[in-house]
C-alpha cells in the first residue's frame, strides 16, 4: 500500500520535491553546463517554471506529456512545452 509520500508532488518542482536531493544536483550540473547562448535568460526561465507549475501534466518535477526534468527543460533557450499548444 502506497502513502501519500510516495507519490510525486503535484504541482512541484524537481527542486522542491523531498527526497530528490542527488536528482536537483544532477539537474543543477546539466543547467550549469549549458553555453551561456543555449541558456534561456532568467526572466524567461522563471515564467516557464510558473507556466509548469500551474499545468496539470506536471508532476514531481517532470512533464507527464514528454517525461523531462522541467527545470532543465525550461533552462534550454531553444526548447518549448511539449503541450498543445504550447504553454512557453
Amino acid at each position: 500500500m502506497s502513502s501519500q509520500r510516495d507519490r510525486p508532488c503535484p504541482r512541484c518542482l524537481l527542486s522542491e520535491t523531498p527526497g530528490a536531493e542527488a536528482l536537483v544536483a544532477l539537474n543543477r550540473q546539466w543547467i550549469d553546463a549549458l553555453p551561456e547562448e543555449r541558456r534561456t535568460e532568467e526572466g524567461a526561465y522563471r515564467a516557464r517554471l510558473a507556466a509548469c507549475r500551474a499545468c496539470g501534466h506536471l508532476a514531481g518535477g517532470t512533464c507527464g506529456l514528454c517525461g523531462c526534468y522541467v527545470e532543465y527543460r525550461a533552462a534550454q533557450r531553444e526548447r518549448h512545452c511539449p503541450d498543445v499548444p504550447g504553454r512557453w
